[in-house]
C-alpha cells in the first residue's frame, strides 16, 4: 500500500463554543482519492477547513507527509502543497476569470499544472478568459474555483461540495474532468452529497454522522445497507 499522505488522528474542531467535530481519524493513501459522505452538517466542511488550515488545530491532529500540520495557517498550508476548491467557489468578483486563475499561481509551486493546461481541461474559460468571474454560469464558475487549486500545483487537492447547485449536464462534464485532474499522483478528498457520484470517484470512503466518523470502508466494497445506517444514525 502506498504510504499515507494525509493523516488525521483524534481532530477535534470548534467554532467558538460549538463543537463540529469528534476525535476524528482519517488515512489517505498517495495518489487515492478520498469520497466524504454525510447528511447536512455532519461537519464536511468543518473537516476541509481543518486540513485546508482554515481551522486551527492541535498540530498531531493532522499530518500531511508525516510532518504535523493542523496548527498552521491557511496560507502555509497551502505552500505545502494542499489546494481547497471551497464550497460556493468564492471567486473574486472584480476580477476576470484569467486573474482568478492566475492567483492560484501565487503559491510558486512548480509542477504539470498551467493557464495552458487548465484551459486544455475547461476550453470554456480560455474563450471567457477576459470575462468577470462572476458573470459565469455556476458551472463555469466551479471550473474557475477548480482551475485556480490546480494552478497551485498540489500534491492533494480538497473538493467541498464539488456539485452542489449544479445542473446534471455540468455535473458529467467535472466528473468527466477528475481523471485527469488527480493523474500523475496527485491525492484528492471529495465531498459529495450524490452518494453513487462519491463512490464511483473514490477508492475509499467515509460518512461523517453529527461529527463522528459512522463508517469507514473500501468505496467498492461498502454496501447501501451500511452505508444508510451510517448516514442517518439508524441502528
Amino acid at each position: 500500500m502506498p504510504d499515507p499522505i494525509l493523516q488525521i488522528a483524534g481532530l477535534d474542531a470548534r467554532y467558538g463554543d460549538f463543537q463540529a467535530l469528534y476525535g476524528v481519524d482519517m488515512t489517505l493513501a498517495e495518489g487515492d482519492v478520498l469520497a466524504i459522505i454525510g447528511a447536512n452538517g455532519a461537519g464536511k466542511t468543518t473537516l476541509m477547513r481543518s486540513i485546508a488550515g482554515l481551522i486551527r488545530n492541535g498540530a498531531d491532529e493532522i499530518k500531511f507527509r508525516n510532518v504535523p500540520i493542523g496548527a498552521l495557517r491557511a496560507d502555509q498550508v497551502a505552500r505545502r502543497g494542499i489546494a481547497l476548491v471551497p464550497e460556493g467557489r468564492q471567486l473574486f468578483p472584480s476580477l476576470s476569470v484569467e486573474e482568478n486563475l492566475l492567483i492560484g499561481g501565487r503559491s510558486g509551486r512548480q509542477g504539470p499544472w498551467s493557464l495552458k493546461r487548465v484551459y486544455s481541461l475547461f476550453p470554456i474559460l480560455e474563450e471567457r478568459k477576459r470575462q468577470p468571474s462572476t458573470s459565469l454560469s455556476g458551472g463555469q464558475q466551479q471550473m474557475v474555483a477548480i482551475g485556480r487549486a490546480l494552478m497551485a500545483n498540489p500534491d492533494l487537492i480538497l473538493f467541498d461540495e464539488i456539485s452542489l447547485g449544479l445542473a446534471p449536464i455540468v455535473i458529467r462534464d467535472i466528473y468527466r474532468a477528475l481523471p485527469g485532474i488527480v493523474s500523475q499522483g496527485m491525492s484528492a478528498v471529495i465531498v459529495e452529497q450524490d452518494i453513487t457520484k462519491a463512490l464511483s470517484i473514490s477508492s475509499r470512503v467515509y460518512c461523517l454522522q453529527e461529527g463522528r466518523v459512522s463508517l469507514e470502508g473500501a468505496s467498492t466494497t461498502v454496501s447501501r445497507e451500511d452505508i444508510s445506517r451510517a448516514y442517518f444514525g439508524i441502528e
